[in-house]
């Protein structure tokens, strides 16, 4: 991993984000986008930064779940302000692709968003998923808030308890709130990754999975 001091110093101003996802319909960057690490605030609703390999993928398996609200990609974990992709591929940013999931707790929960998060990509791998490889693809947990943070590193124990039973290795995933991972901050990717396996539909696809179920 790159160090703060010799990340790339990338650039003051965010990338144009449009209105709306354009699966789901609803906006993807909150009300008063400055109060929370640039995603903004999301009355009613609650929010996790996941990531799991190429972000086009993960973004697809989640606007498909049931009580998810909207989904975004971007960029977390990392050091540079407003990275650009390029930039990321690097592996001089420190960030990892990630996808922001905004999902209506009355519905599913969040260790129910992580149960998916488990089960579809293999959180045994470091630094890569399947064959993408580099620091950009490590598998990543960023919750907002501490108590999500905890409720994650119990979720992670509970499926690498399964894991383990399967003799598929230790548990890789980086897991801590958001503020407390790179600079604190989820940058959104350009315009063109949003959505991007709806715009694209014969788009690449990381299969990488574990093939385990997170346990009942």
């Amino acid at each position: 991993m790159i160090a703060p001091a010799e990340a790339l110093p990338g650039r003051p101003t965010p990338v144009p984000l449009a209105a709306s996802n354009v699966v789901l319909g609803h906006p993807m960057r909150g009300d008063d986008p400055e109060s929370a690490a640039g995603i903004g605030t999301f009355d009613g609703y609650q929010v996790v930064v996941l990531a799991g390999g190429c972000f086009w993928g993960v973004e697809e398996i989640f606007w498909q779940v049931p009580g998810v609200y909207t989904t975004a990609v971007g960029y977390a974990g990392g050091f540079t302000p407003n990275p650009s992709y390029e930039e990321v591929c690097t592996a001089r940013t420190g960030h990892t692709e990630s996808t922001l999931v905004v999902f209506d707790p009355q519905v599913i929960d969040l260790e129910g968003v992580l149960k998916v998060f488990w089960e579809t990509h293999d959180p045994t791998q470091e630094m890569q998923q399947g064959n993408d490889v580099g620091t950009q693809y490590r598998s990543a947990i960023y919750t907002v808030g501490d108590d999500d943070a905890q409720l994650a590193r119990d979720s992670a124990q509970r499926f690498g308890a399964v894991v383990a039973e399967a003799g598929l290795g230790a548990i890789a995933t980086e897991i801590a709130s958001l503020e407390q991972a790179g600079d604190g901050r989820f940058y959104y990717a350009e315009d063109y990754h949003q959505q991007y396996l709806a715009k694209n539909p014969n788009g690449y696809r990381c299969h990488a999975s574990t093939g385990l179920q997170y346990p009942a």
